[in-house]
């Protein structure tokens, strides 16, 4: 589980993300002003990066890497905590780091899972995107879904190979993304 005293660290790897989605936040705040106010908001429960909503890897005492998930129906919530920050800042809250619809109705969604790159090809992206998919079985979802840039072949190989197919297509910050989702439900024992 994420804790808030990693929460610059786990900042800092999701930085990675906001880059390549090239969100237009990233040119109205500096980078470090930026990493401290999600860093701050990663201790608020329902934040879309927030402590209960992620899982960290650690090797060797250091994160290397890390995963959020939420249910759908709390997309409206998920960035609130962060609208907080950005006030307490001096920010417009209006002026949110995600403004697109990500998710699928009924289903867990991952938000982010990112490996630090000298951790990268170790099997820790597959570890985490399973133990999440655990997380949403527990929590009673049947479908669990991520979306893929259509540029990130690489990661969209991985997905399939665990048994995410491509369910629609979508535009997130002006990219083009594949909405992938996995059935939780073990076939062999539906009857």
């Amino acid at each position: 589980m994420a804790t808030q005293k990693d929460s610059l660290e786990i900042a800092k790897l999701l930085w990675v993300i906001f880059e390549d989605m090239e969100l237009p936040l990233l040119k109205k705040i500096s980078k470090n002003k930026l990493l401290d106010m999600v860093a701050e908001s990663v201790g608020e429960p329902t934040y879309r990066f927030g402590v209960n909503r992620g899982l960290v890897y650690e090797l060797n005492g250091e994160i290397a890497g890390v995963i959020f998930g939420y249910p759908s129906a709390e997309e409206p919530i998920i960035d609130e905590p962060f609208k907080k920050v950005l006030i307490k800042n001096g920010f417009d809250p209006n002026e949110n780091l995600f403004i697109d619809k990500e998710t699928l109705p009924d289903e867990w969604y991952i938000d982010s899972v990112v490996v630090n790159k000298k951790f990268r090809g170790l099997g820790i992206g597959s570890a985490l995107l399973n133990e999440m998919s655990e997380t949403a079985k527990k929590a009673g979802y049947h479908t669990i879904g991520l979306n893929v840039d259509m540029a990130n072949p690489k990661a969209k190989k991985l997905y399939c190979s665990l048994g995410y197919k491509k369910v629609a297509d979508l535009v997130i910050s002006g990219h083009q993304y594949e909405h992938m989702c996995k059935n939780l439900i073990d076939n062999l024992h539906v009857k």
